[in-house]
This record gives structure tokens, sequence and C-alpha cells, in this order.
């Protein structure tokens, strides 16, 4: 891929208004997409029997796709460019869609986990592609908050997930005739699914959106520089913020895929207002990043980064130690607390890579695979010590990102 600057906006040419549109309509599927995978963990219980760690296997199956598929991803970017990456990863999503219908058929467990991989594959192009190209349709100063409010979009996605899943998928096992009858509520969503995501990859592939390869108007580098010599995996603050991606998405998974089974040992009852309060836990993130969009104007995006993880931990250790309303209520505020946690870390890790952006981006894209670690080893904790207990393990997260924030993000010169 030829490295070509990004010239300064002059009179008469398009502005990224249409474009930054676009992308964050793409941020609303990925997280609406992500979420309704977390969702299926009940639904897998329901089916096959399952306890808290192996129904995590959804997580795994969907979070193991960022780790093989993250730097492919940033080489097909450098192969066709950032357009057809977004385009080619619809089409991969259509596949993963239809492949529901076969696993409901057969009621097979290891055809939900291939179609979850192939959907989670297409997604993972769409975030390699579709973060960094955000975050480079304008200066470096203000991409965290322009990521961030793209981001705000994904999470509006996310939220709608679990209405969907509470709607259309979830049933109450007593009041069916058969583990196939579970089953073969997915295939209706996702046929609708598929064809959506078929629509809408032809729509991409006819639009114009800019085709910007290099940063290099506010991120000094060049070929032939001493920065282009260097591996990818030299850059600190890189390298620190795809483990911090890494602890985000598996915190953020781990308490949505945990959520609907929380609130009902809290004392719901029902499966309908439980994936409704799961619907809030995102809405505060959406709410939480339009705000911190915002507030990056005064405070520097790696302050509110740290002073949001010391406040994920303090609200974690409330619902530890309570139960009912107040144990329900404080997992759903985590929501605020996670709300810029991955744009801002994104952005951060990427900062001063000039050319090598696209690598940068897939070195840091591949930390989404603590979504199949963290929410796994959450669940088995709480299969062994109970789900309040096993908060340790998010907690832990929060920290860690509490730390890149104050000092892990400075890149080294």
């Amino acid at each position: 891929m030829a490295n070509r600057s990004t010239p300064p906006a002059r009179a008469g040419e398009p502005s990224y208004l249409v474009p930054f549109i676009t992308v964050t309509i793409l941020f609303g599927i990925f997280g609406f997409l992500t979420n309704l995978n977390s969702n299926l963990m009940p639904h897998l219980k329901s089916i096959f029997n399952l306890s808290y760690g192996p129904a995590m296997m959804a997580a795994v199956a969907w979070f193991f796709a960022y780790l093989v598929f993250s730097v492919p991803s940033a080489k097909l970017i450098e192969a066709v460019g950032y357009k057809y990456t977004m385009v080619i990863s619809l089409f991969i999503m259509v596949v993963g869609a239809l492949l529901f219908v076969p696993a409901a058929k057969d009621v097979s467990f290891p055809l939900f986990m291939a179609a979850i991989f192939v959907l989670a594959t297409g997604v993972t192009a769409l975030q390699t592609s579709a973060n960094p190209y955000v975050s480079i349709l304008g200066p470096e100063h203000s991409a965290p908050a322009r990521l961030t409010l793209s981001q705000a979009f994904n999470s509006l996605g996310a939220a709608a997930a679990p209405l969907v899943v509470g709607r259309f998928i979830l049933t109450d096992p007593s009041k069916v005739a058969s583990k196939a009858s579970i089953a073969h509520t997915v295939q209706g969503p996702y046929l609708a699914i598929a064809a959506s995501l078929f629509v809408l990859g032809f729509a991409i592939m006819f639009m114009h959106l800019p085709a910007i390869t290099a940063t290099r108007d506010f991120r000094p580098a060049s070929e032939g520089s001493p920065m282009m010599g260097r591996s990818i995996w030299s850059y600190r603050h890189t390298v620190l913020g795809m483990v911090g991606i890494f602890f985000y998405v598996g915190v953020e998974i781990a308490l949505a895929a945990i959520a609907i089974s929380y609130f009902r040992t809290q004392g719901l009852s029902s499966i309908e207002t439980a994936s409704l309060l799961a619907s809030f836990y995102y809405l505060f993130i959406m709410i939480g990043r339009f705000v911190g969009s915002a507030a990056m104007k005064w405070i520097g995006a790696d302050k509110l980064l740290a002073g949001l993880g010391v406040l994920g931990v303090g609200l974690l250790l409330v619902s530890m130690s309570t139960h009912g309303l107040v144990a329900i209520w404080t997992l759903v505020l985590c929501g605020l607390a996670n709300s810029i946690m991955y744009p801002t870390i994104f952005a951060l890790g990427i900062a001063e890579l000039g050319p090598m952006t696209s690598e940068g981006s897939g070195i840091i894209t591949m930390g989404n695979v603590g979504g199949a670690v963290v929410p796994y080893l959450f669940g088995a904790m709480a299969d062994k010590i109970g789900i309040q207990y096993a908060f340790i393990v998010p907690i832990v997260c929060y920290l860690y990102i509490a730390y890149y924030g104050l000092w892990g993000h400075k890149p080294t010169r």
C-alpha cells in the first residue's frame, strides 16, 4: 500500500463528515453483534445444560478470532485499503450469520461455535479498519475524543442487543417442548442480520470514502526514516495498549455475559426485566462516551481513563459486598466506568506511529482476545466460588487500566 500523507482540506474538497457518519454506523453494528453474542450465554446454557464456565465458550469462540485475524486484517488494509477491508469484513459477517441456521437446525454446539467464530472474523477485520480510520480523520490531539464519539454509537448498538435477545431469542425452558425449540429461536434474527449486512456491504462498496493511508501531517515519519526500521513490538505504549485492550474487553464482556444470570440471582425472576437492566449497562457506556468526548476538551484522556479505572474497582467492591438492588445497580453503573476506556486506550496506543498506524492497529486489536480469556476465567471462578467473589477478576482488569492511564500510555522517545 502506498503511504500518502493526508493533505489539509481545501475549499471545494469534501469534508470528512459523511465518512465519519458512515463508519460510526459500522461501530453500532459491531457493537450490536458483539453484545448479541455475549448475551447468548443463557441461551446456550438452556440448550446444552451448561454451567457458567462452559457457557462462556461463546465468548471464547468470538474473541479467539481477534487473536488469529487481527494482524492479517492489518495486512489486508495495507493491500486493499480501509474501505474495501470494511466491505470484505461485512460479507464475511454475512456468512457467519447464515451459519447460525444449520447450527440451530441440528442443535449442534460445535456448529454454534463455528458460526460465532466466522461472524467474529468479519467483526475483527471491521474493527481493525474502522478504529484507526476514525482516529486519522482529523488531528491527532482530538483522536481520542473523535473515537470516543464513534464508540458511543457502538454502545447504542450493544444496548439494543439484550432487548433483542430477551424478546426474540431467550425463552423460559419450562414453556417449550424441546431443546430444539429453544435452539430454533435464533434462526429468524440471524437471517435478518445476514440480509442487513449483505445490503450494507454493497452500499459501502459503492460509497465514496477518502483513501487515507498514512497520517504524516501530524505524526512525523516517512519512508526510510528510523521509525520505519523499528519493529512495531518495540513501541512500549502500543504493546501496553494491547494489554490494556485485553483487560478492558475482558471486563466489559465478562460483566455483560454474566449480567442477566447475576441479576436473577439477586431476586429478579423475569427474563425480560433482567434483559432490560442488562441493556442499561450499555446505555450507561453510551452516555459516558458522549459525556467523556465532551469532557476531553478540559480533562486529559489519560487522566480520565485512570479515574474511571478506579471507579470500576469501587463499584465492583460494593457489588461484591451487597445484595439485591444495590448489587444489581452497582454492576449496571460499571457501564459508566467502562465508557471511554476502549477508544481512549486505542487512540493512546496508536499515537505517534505515523505510517505504522495500521500495524499498530492490528497489534492493539489483537488484545480483543481478552474477551475470550477473561470471561472464561470469570465464569470458571463463578462456578467454584460464586459470582460475587469472582468479581476479583474484573477488579484486577480495572487496576491495570488505571495504571495505563497514569503511566503506561506514554510513548518512549
